[in-house]
């Protein structure tokens, strides 16, 4: 492509767990696809680049198989799982490096993620998104097909419905409200709301009025997941938008606004294969994640957990048979 929408992951490059690069998206051949969008529209001029820009390529760099020869996440057997993640079929992932950006243009990396974003999914791929901030979904939620009207499902403390903050739109605190506009997007599920966010008594009414089904971290503990899951509408298809401060700090504390109660490891997985089964899962993104507040790369090692749990769910659901 002579514009080139993306480019090799990092410095030195190093794809997720070694799977081949493949950034000509006009002749994409692939089951799954990862694609990092390093950057959110920034509110104020200090975030045009801010720590979560460097999530994708710190996720890719630190991947077990990164310290080793033999591609042993991809072909040990994996518990999690119930054998090794592609469970010996021919599915095939590749990683398409990230979405470039120009940073004289902030609006063309959204442009450019939407475009990325559209190619993949015509191609009939499913698209795993490594984010940046939670306004990265919002290009990526652009570009999903439109013949069927999709369940959006969010894991995150904050609920997201902010119209603006400092007159963008389209910023990390917005992707659930531009989602609620777009004519594709149906039932909406957030999960896992808690403790003090952006939300102020206008965005609840606002999420009430749409309708979105709102779980709290409280009554997620208390319910259960399997009851979580019997909220969610049947048979898809889905979008899974996760941040990496849904999660309870004890298990992904590189976040910039920690909460305690968030989603368990146990919970988090159990979420995952529940959903893929329930129907197909068009793509997930996982936002959100600043690894210079990580702690013995506790947030990175669950990141690889969570992305191998859906890439290997999806198999196991046979999307690709």
């Amino acid at each position: 492509m002579s514009d080139p929408l993306t480019e090799a992951p990092g410095a030195t490059p190093r794809t997720f767990l070694g799977f081949p690069f493949a950034p000509d998206l006009d002749n994409l051949e692939a089951d799954i696809a990862i694609l990092g969008v390093p950057y959110g529209l920034p509110y104020y001029p200090e975030e045009l680049a801010n720590d979560q820009s460097h999530a994708p390529d710190a996720i890719r760099r630190n991947a077990q198989d990164a310290a080793w020869e033999e591609p042993r996440t991809r072909m040990h057997y994996d518990w999690d799982l119930g054998g090794p993640l592609l469970d010996g079929r021919n599915v095939k992932v590749v990683d398409c490096g990230n979405v470039t950006a120009d940073m004289r243009d902030p609006q063309a990396h959204y442009r450019r993620a939407e475009e990325a974003a559209r190619r993949i999914f015509n191609a009939g791929t499913t698209l795993v998104t490594l984010g940046g901030d939670h306004g990265v979904p919002i290009p990526v939620l652009r570009a999903l097909p439109r013949d069927e009207t999709v369940t959006l499902v969010q894991i995150d403390a904050h609920m997201d419905w902010r119209d603006d903050v400092n007159g963008e739109p389209n910023g990390y605190s917005s992707p659930i409200r531009r989602a609620s506009e777009m004519e594709w997007i149906g039932p909406i599920v957030q999960i896992g709301l808690r403790g003090v966010g952006s939300a102020r008594t206008g965005e609840i009414e606002a999420a009430q009025a749409y309708g979105a089904e709102l779980i709290s971290a409280y009554e997620m503990h208390e319910i259960g997941i399997e009851a979580v899951l019997d909220r969610i509408p049947g048979n898809g298809p889905y979008y899974l938008t996760v941040d990496a401060d849904g999660m309870d700090p004890s298990i992904m504390p590189a976040v910039t606004a920690p909460t305690p109660g968030g989603l368990t490891w146990v919970q988090l997985r159990a979420l995952v294969h529940g959903l893929v089964r329930k129907g197909r899962v068009l793509g997930m993104d996982f936002v959100e994640v600043a690894p210079s507040r990580d702690h013995g790369n506790i947030t990175l090692v669950h990141a690889e957990r969570l992305l191998c749990n859906f890439i290997g769910a999806c198999v196991r659901a046979g999307y690709y048979d």
